[in-house]
């Protein structure tokens, strides 16, 4: 072999080794440096592997292709709206467990702000699709929904829960009564904000109630938003310490990275826009064919899709000892309802030119009001037991 041909030869050895790469002759080089691409596709197929094992829920992503066509050739619409809103349960798993890993990946105050955002994402996409159609009672319905299935029934189920597992010590639990003294205080203010036009409506004559409600109401919103604001500022900045407890996290292995996460999040939010698009299309032919009333949609069935998830994660982590999490969760969730989503709903409304306002029904406020009270009842004294979780249940 001549010398030009063992000098290239050496330079290839070389570069294999690592040495023109600054390593010691006989260090490895990494995978990456040898086949980015097959590091690429390795990842991919990593990170893919963990979200569709990230929930059981995971098994109904099937039904996602399958609603779209029952949506696109026009099928029956109780047929439509079964299909699309089963298919919501895998998406709101998958943004939920997106949403997580991407606040893991970016630090402590953004992602707080990121939760802050999209933890309550399938409620927004839901009311904002429903807003363009002009449906705003089932909007209405659907926040006073989830404020009383997440007060009454998920903590209710995290203190009975919690509480009956602990039942044999005869000791009352035990939780951060700062936090919840804080949170309950806001969630009287957002109920204050509801019965307020109710107060005005009735109150008012009938020729003059509705602009000096919606004027009211777009008033009220941009408040309640600033008071949102200056609670995250509170809660992720000056008193962070108060809220330790709540904030931390069950696991810190985390399966994906930024990007991933990110491509994860926005193909959610894109098939729960379609899925709830088509939901949304189809509750005219389901009031006609199976004879429910819209208020029964939004305050009972909508509910159920964007709470599920939170359900199975409060109960799981208050049967874990870890009731602080659980009622921050659950309570942090609540009020994202009250002081973003619902005031966020009346300034798209005001966007849109549709007259979505505070003006919630009679019966909806009453009980709003009187699940907060309940809530206020049983939590401030910074104990509890599975006799008022069930009492939360009942209610």
């Amino acid at each position: 072999m001549s010398a030009p041909e063992l000098a290239d030869e050496s330079e290839h050895t070389g570069l294999l080794r690592g040495e023109a790469a600054g390593r010691s002759p006989g260090e490895a080089v990494p995978l990456r440096e040898h086949r980015p691409v097959q590091g690429l596709f390795v990842d991919a197929y990593h990170a893919s592997k963990a979200t569709l094992r990230c929930s059981h829920a995971n098994w109904l992503l099937g039904l996602v292709p399958l609603g779209m066509i029952a949506s696109s050739s026009g099928w029956n619409p109780a047929a439509v709206f079964i299909l699309n809103f089963l298919a919501i349960f895998p998406l709101a798993a998958l943004l939920s467990y997106s949403t997580e890993e991407l606040s893991a990946s970016v630090g402590q105050t953004i992602g707080g702000l990121i939760n802050a955002t999209f933890g309550n994402a399938v409620e927004m996409i839901v009311g904002i699709t429903a807003l363009r159609q002009g449906e705003i009672r089932i909007v209405q319905s659907s926040m006073v929904g989830s404020v009383l299935s997440g007060t009454l029934l998920i903590l209710g189920c995290c203190f009975f829960s919690a509480g009956y597992r602990q039942e044999c010590r005869k000791d009352n639990l035990r939780f951060n009564v700062d936090v919840t003294g804080i949170m309950t205080s806001l969630m009287v203010v957002a109920s204050a904000s509801l019965f307020i036009p109710s107060a005005l409506s009735s109150t008012t004559p009938t020729s003059e109630v509705n602009d000096y409600i919606l004027v009211l109401s777009r008033i009220t919103s941009l408040i309640l938003l600033l008071f949102y604001v200056v609670y995250l500022y509170f809660q992720l900045k000056s008193h962070v310490h108060l809220f330790k407890d709540c904030d931390e996290s069950e696991s810190d292995d985390h399966a994906l990275g930024p990007w991933a996460a990110s491509i994860v999040l926005i193909l959610s939010t894109l098939g729960i826009t379609f899925c709830s698009d088509a939901v949304v299309d189809s509750i005219d032919g389901v009031v006609e064919a199976c004879h429910v009333s819209r208020a029964f949609i939004g305050l009972i069935i909508v509910p159920i899709v964007g709470n599920a998830g939170e359900f199975v994660t409060t109960v799981n982590a208050s049967m874990k000892d870890k009731l602080d999490l659980a009622i921050g969760i659950v309570v942090g969730s609540t009020l994202q309802i009250a002081l973003f989503v619902t005031p966020f709903m009346v300034i798209m409304g005001w966007i849109l030119n549709q007259k979505m306002s505070l003006h919630f029904d009679t019966f909806e406020t009453t009980v709003f009001t009187l699940a907060v009270v309940v809530v206020n009842c049983i939590v401030q004294n910074g104990q509890t037991n599975y006799f008022e979780g069930f009492l939360l249940i009942g209610t």
